[in-house]
Parts: C-alpha cells; sequence; structure tokens
C-alpha cells in the first residue's frame, strides 16, 4: 500500500496538461490520433496517451531572397514575406500530414515565387507587386490546405534589379518628363495664343480701346529704371505716312 500512494501521485500528475490560450494539444491514443485539446486544464492516460502541443497564433514566413527570371528575360533578386496561421478547427493536420511546416512553407512560397515573377514583365512587377502577391497567395493557401494552413497575406517586399538596368530605367524616366515638360508648354502657347485672337478681336470691336491698350503699355514701360529710349508715334501720322507712300506708287 504505501508503494501504490506513490506510484498513484506520480501517474495522477503526469496525466495533468495545462494548455494555454494561444496553443493547442493534438493527442495520440497508441499512436493513433483521438482528440484535440483545448486551452485549459487537461487530463490523459499516462504511457498510452501522447500530446503533440502546436501553436496557432498568426506566424510572419520570411522568404529569403532569390534570383528570378521576368517575362522578358529580365534577371532580378525578390523576396517577400508569407503571413499565415494554422486553423483552429484542423491542427490536427499540421501536425499528421506535414513533418516540417515552418520549412515546408519556405521552400513552396520560394518556388512558388519564382514561377510567378516569370509570368510577368518587369515593369508589371514594379508597379503592379499587389497582383503578383494575390497570386503567390492564391497558390500557396490552396497547397497549404492539406497542412491546416490558412495564408493570411503574402507581400513582395523587394525588387533588386541590375544597376545598368536602374540607370536605362533613369533615364527612360527623364526622357519621359522632359516630354511631358514639352507637352504641358505647348498646350500653354496654345492657349496664350488662343487668349491673344480673342483680345484682338475684343479690342478691334471697340472704337479706342487699342489707343487705351496703347497707354496702359506706355505707362507699364515709364515705370522700368532701364536706359531704353521709347518714341512713340500717333498712329494717325503712321497711316498718313502710308497713304502718302502708297500715292507715291500710284
Amino acid at each position: 500500500m504505501e508503494i501504490l500512494v506513490p506510484i498513484l501521485l506520480v501517474l495522477a500528475v503526469l496525466s495533468i496538461r495545462i494548455v494555454v490560450e494561444y496553443k493547442r494539444g493534438v493527442v495520440f491514443t497508441l499512436g493513433k490520433f483521438t482528440r484535440t485539446l483545448k486551452p485549459g486544464l487537461r487530463f490523459i492516460i499516462p504511457f498510452i496517451e501522447t500530446v503533440k502541443l502546436v501553436d496557432i497564433r498568426e506566424k510572419a514566413v520570411d522568404v529569403p531572397s532569390q534570383e528570378a527570371m521576368t517575362k522578358d528575360n529580365i534577371s532580378c533578386m525578390i523576396n517577400a514575406v508569407v503571413y499565415y496561421k494554422i486553423v483552429d478547427e484542423e491542427v490536427e493536420r499540421s501536425v499528421i500530414n506535414i513533418n516540417n511546416l515552418h520549412y515546408a512553407m519556405v521552400q513552396f512560397a520560394q518556388t512558388t515565387m519564382r514561377n510567378i515573377v516569370g509570368q510577368f514583365e518587369l515593369d508589371e512587377i514594379l508597379t503592379n507587386r499587389d497582383k503578383a502577391s494575390e497570386m503567390i497567395k492564391a497558390l500557396v493557401d490552396e497547397k497549404s490546405d492539406d497542412w491546416g494552413v490558412k495564408v493570411i497575406a503574402v507581400e513582395l517586399k523587394d525588387v533588386i534589379i541590375p544597376d545598368s538596368l536602374k540607370r536605362t530605367i533613369g533615364k527612360q524616366a527623364e526622357a519621359e518628363r522632359e516630354k511631358r515638360s514639352k507637352v504641358i508648354t505647348a498646350e500653354g502657347e496654345m492657349i496664350a495664343a488662343e487668349n491673344l485672337v480673342k483680345a484682338a478681336k475684343m479690342l478691334a470691336k471697340a472704337p479706342g480701346a487699342l489707343h487705351l491698350r496703347t497707354l496702359q503699355s506706355i505707362n507699364d514701360l515709364s515705370s522700368d529704371q532701364s536706359n531704353t529710349t521709347i518714341w512713340m508715334l500717333p498712329v494717325e501720322m503712321m497711316k498718313a505716312i502710308e497713304g502718302m507712300t502708297k500715292n507715291d506708287k500710284l
């Protein structure tokens, strides 16, 4: 009897399992999956049942940088981050169907990322990363369903291109900016010319308007402190000279 009591105490201690809130316990009875332990104080049968604890918190997998070839045959280095978590209702799959879940996620994400990048041209990767990320997420999520994993997001972090290509892209961007600048300047000159035509028509319709505009120009010139001397002649005198020239020709 004295020996039995310590044995029972040891068995009682061995049967107690405390499962924290962010973990689940996968129970195997004689090597076969039987149930899942929820958070709290739980009991198992010592030596007959074993427990594998699984963390169900969201995890971030850093996919290492690797070389990939784009659709337009440009080599670039690219890396990404995969966010995933183990589904609570399918936690046993992460233990039964895969040996090393973290390693498997990294390797499959690397392969998928390289294949997806090959379907895009470099410009599309640089300007539309979200589309590539969604395609990678869909493929990784589909594969990881058997592992009881839900892929939450995939983010492409860096797309590193060769220095020679960076200089080429810089020159292209500079040429594009210069092109837009010239187009804007030309549009401004066209609008200014249209406004000048409208102003000329308005001045021609109003008698004396041109004289008032001339006086305004003289006033503006008088405020200039330069040494330029301007001689103003009446319009009527210019018309008289023009008439005399025509008479001499006749």
